[in-house]
């Protein structure tokens, strides 16, 4: 028992080490992915802040007015959440087929693998964090109250990068095994867009399903994020430890996955 407890602190520790070792490959293998998604485009990265932007103007002018009653300030409202859904969106679609894209490389010299499907969602977290600009923008010419509880933003968005990364790790296993479950998590990541109270006021979903919005982790982000920057007051413990825990289970449960798997990479890419 104390082996294998002691086997599995060494392949931890073993993880940690190859951050350390391998940190400049993590890091070429960021700013990679960033230039090839830009690659050709005549805005550059720039696009990453003109496009929560637009999105946020067109669903501002169509939902708003639904709204109205029940939201201020709906274009805060919105932004706050939309980015957050944006990341795990982009972060999650991104890295599944990080495995698969890679095949080449895997196949010619060994890294650790896992540093493929992070680096990846460390190049989408770095134009998310980017694209806060936009926030900023709208918070100051909406006439927002920048509050001393924005000090907490750092702590969601460092959990909303782990529980990304997390299920990062569990997507881009099982891509690698079943090619099919890319389109599948389309249809996924498109409801969870409607059951994250992105564009509509959280009360109006009926009791009985109000399990749905709560069992939500990235309802749960949002709600955090919205909290301390829409609503401008301290952080409600219950929320935050509800993201601790889920970006926790997702990252241990994502390194466990792909740990087990990995050594079969080379027979399916």
């Amino acid at each position: 028992m104390k082996n294998t407890i002691g086997g599995k602190m060494n392949k931890y520790i073993t993880y940690i080490n190859n951050f350390k070792n391998y940190k400049y490959l993590l890091l070429l293998l960021t700013r990679s992915h960033i230039s090839k998604k830009y690659r050709g485009s005549f805005l550059g990265i720039l696009w990453s802040l003109l496009n929560p932007l637009f999105q946020m103007i067109v669903l501002t002018l169509i939902f708003s007015t639904l709204f109205k009653n029940h939201i201020d300030n709906f274009p805060l409202y919105m932004i706050t959440a939309r980015l957050i859904y944006e990341f795990f969106s982009m972060g999650t679609n991104g890295a599944m087929k990080s495995i698969v894209d890679s095949s080449s490389l895997i196949k010619k010299v060994y890294i650790p693998k896992y540093l493929i499907t992070i680096s990846k969602v460390l190049a989408d977290f770095i134009i998310f964090l980017i694209s806060l600009i936009d926030l900023l923008i709208v918070m100051l010419i909406t006439g927002a109250d920048f509050t001393i509880n924005l000090i907490y933003v750092p702590l969601y968005l460092f959990l909303l990068f782990v529980f990304t990364t997390g299920i990062s790790l569990i997507l881009s296993t099982i891509t690698v095994f079943f090619r099919d479950i890319e389109h599948l998590y389309g249809i996924f990541i498109m409801i969870l867009m409607y059951f994250s109270a992105i564009f509509y006021p959280a009360n109006i979903i009926p009791q009985r399903f109000q399990f749905v919005l709560q069992a939500n982790p990235i309802y749960q982000f949002i709600t955090g994020f919205r909290q301390v920057i829409y609503y401008g007051q301290p952080i409600e413990l219950m929320n935050l430890l509800y993201c601790f825990i889920a970006g926790a289970i997702s990252i241990v449960i994502g390194l466990v996955v792909f740990e087990r798997n990995q050594h079969k990479f080379i027979l399916h890419v």
